[in-house]
């Protein structure tokens, strides 16, 4: 079989795969948020929190639990690391406090941006305690606030949201351990590794003796992809033969960084009790996904220079089991699902390869998104259309059957600038420092990639990286670290402020006026407003980056 043919086979199975559980995941985790029965291991939860599970939060309180529970998370990471010399395995390794703080911040905001070697930095204590339990309640918190708005939308009259706690507790022990737990005995039957020894030491040809790092590294993988995180327990993420040792692992993590924020579309029909209105946001994530991938695909399959061209496409920097197909499809939908884990150096990828993980990064990552953060992204991309809408036929705006004044609007406007404000301005600062030069592995147009990208990556709370950048000094640890946490909690409070603006309205009929949103019509829109936006924010600074490399 051709590559060409067997990529488009992965794509097909990947599909296919997504689709046999599009419904019965979807349904589930609406049943999920909807129930009123409280678990056994809930409610020995609660009791510990001191959380009564059936009282509900006005959206103020609900945004200071989650800015207090994720405050709390990165304080007991930032000791966990600090501390690991008197915690169990491990092994001498230390991290500084500047790496420190970037990964405790990286972790609860659902990042996983590593600037650091986890191999010798990170004890096993520190990744199964610390990393891993972040991963699985740092995803949990955005299915919390993806549940809060979709009620805002659903309740009428009321200023009451849910319960963050109740929500926080579901979505990690119904959603995420479940599925988790049975991905990692299925990694672990495909190959990847699960040890607690910190390596194994090998006797090269020439008679000298290696050390090869093991770890646990398939609990870990798992909901690293579930969750749409993305830290790799290995330094070369999954690239890494322990993590991804073959195209069947590598078509597996695709399916699990996907699987979730596509089914919430559905979850989300289900709830506003009109299924279509999933079907509409699920065909844009799908339109935005493919074309997305068919230019990353294709621009690796045909680069400039005559070395690559003589290769048959851009292998540098990938791993020869998955090619250039299965590389591009990883790329693609890592940086689509804000998953910061990589099968390939994205710092080898061609101009135009490169600016097409760029791209979906700026576009919010909504195609599909992350886990709870595509859904609410793109339903505050529907309300910013609707009131583009408006303007242009001089009616109020309504999505849902709700009106979309100043306020709603106010709130959606600040959650899609939050993350191009801190991106453009933490790009533009570090290119004037001084250091930054000597952090660069390429000069000129490639040079600035590196640095867009990694601002985008951090403010996108994506995780990935070019490879090409060394972000070990004081200034990038702070300022990424700065961009991770403004670009995950300004939009999180503005989202669940609108959720509150909505929950008040009462519903409002539909009229012969009403802008039906279950059309192509609506699709076409969605589309245009994504693209729109990135487009006048963004094609200043991919101008200089990989388009003039694209060019060159």
């Amino acid at each position: 079989m051709s590559p060409t043919w067997a990529g488009l086979a992965q794509v097909g199975l990947l599909l296919l795969a997504l689709a046999v559980v599009y419904k019965p995941l979807g349904d589930y985790m609406a049943r999920v948020f909807t129930s009123a029965r409280h678990l056994r291991l809930e409610k020995a939860v609660y009791r510990v929190g001191r959380v009564d599970p059936d009282s509900e939060q006005h959206w103020k309180t609900y945004a200071a639990s989650v800015l207090a529970f994720s405050f709390v998370s990165v304080v007991l990471l930032y000791l966990i690391q600090r501390l690991q010399h008197l915690l169990p395995f491990d092994f001498g390794r230390t991290a500084s406090p500047g790496v420190a703080f970037n990964t405790a911040i990286s972790f609860v905001t659902n990042t996983n941006w590593q600037s650091y070697v986890p191999e010798t930095t990170m004890g096993h204590a520190v990744q199964m305690l610390g990393l891993t339990v972040q991963n699985f309640v740092s995803a949990a918190v955005g299915l919390a606030v993806a549940m809060a708005l979709v009620r805002g939308f659903v309740r009428a009259k009321t200023d009451r949201l849910g319960n963050f706690w109740v929500d926080l507790t579901r979505g990690t022990v119904r959603v995420l351990l479940p599925l988790a737990f049975v991905f990692a005995i299925v990694l672990i039957a495909l190959g990847v590794v699960q040890s607690l020894k910190s390596g194994v030491d090998v006797t090269n040809p020439d008679g000298s003796v290696s050390r090869i790092a093991l770890a646990p590294a398939a609990s870990q993988e798992a909901i690293k992809e579930l969750g749409t995180n993305g830290g790799g327990i290995f330094n070369a993420n999954s690239a890494h033969p322990f993590e991804n040792p073959s195209s069947w692992t590598n078509l597996i993590e695709i399916f699990l960084l996907t699987v979730i924020p596509v089914c919430l579309t559905r979850t989300f029909g289900v709830l506003v009790g009109n299924k279509r209105q999933g079907t509409v946001l699920l065909t844009v994530m799908g339109v935005l996904w493919g074309g997305m991938l068919t230019v990353i695909w294709w621009a690796e399959s045909h680069p400039n220079g005559p070395l690559a061209l003589l290769a048959g496409g851009a292998m540098e920097g990938k791993e020869v089991r998955f090619g250039i197909a299965g590389s591009a499809l990883f790329a693609n939908a890592t940086t689509s699902t804000s998953t910061g884990a990589v099968n390939s150096m994205h710092d080898s990828f061609s101009g135009l390869g490169g600016g097409g993980t760029l791209l979906n990064m700026m576009f919010g990552e909504l195609s599909p998104g992350g886990v709870g953060s595509g859904l609410y992204s793109m339903l505050v991309v529907a309300i910013i259309a609707m009131f583009l809408a408006g303007l242009m036929v001089g009616r109020t705006p309504e999505y849902l059957g709700k009106k979309l004044g100043k306020r709603e609007v106010t709130c959606a406007a600040v959650a899609i600038l939050a993350m191009p404000t801190v991106l453009l301005l933490g790009t533009g600062a570090a290119l004037l420092m001084p250091d930054t030069a000597g952090a660069l592995n390429n000069p000129g147009a490639h040079g600035f990639s590196e640095v867009l990208y990694a601002y985008t990556s951090a403010s996108n709370n994506n995780g990935s990286a070019f490879a090409g950048i060394t972000v070990t000094n004081d200034w990038f640890q702070s300022t990424l670290g700065l961009c991770m946490a403004f670009g995950r909690f300004v939009p999180i409070t503005a989202v669940l402020c609108l959720a509150g603006s909505l929950a008040v309205q009462r519903k409002v009929p539909e009229t012969a006026g009403t802008l039906p949103t279950t059309g192509p019509l609506f699709a076409t829109m969605l589309v245009g407003t994504v693209v729109l936006v990135a487009a006048l924010t963004f094609i200043p600074a991919l101008a200089l980056g990989p388009i003039a490399e694209a060019l060159a």
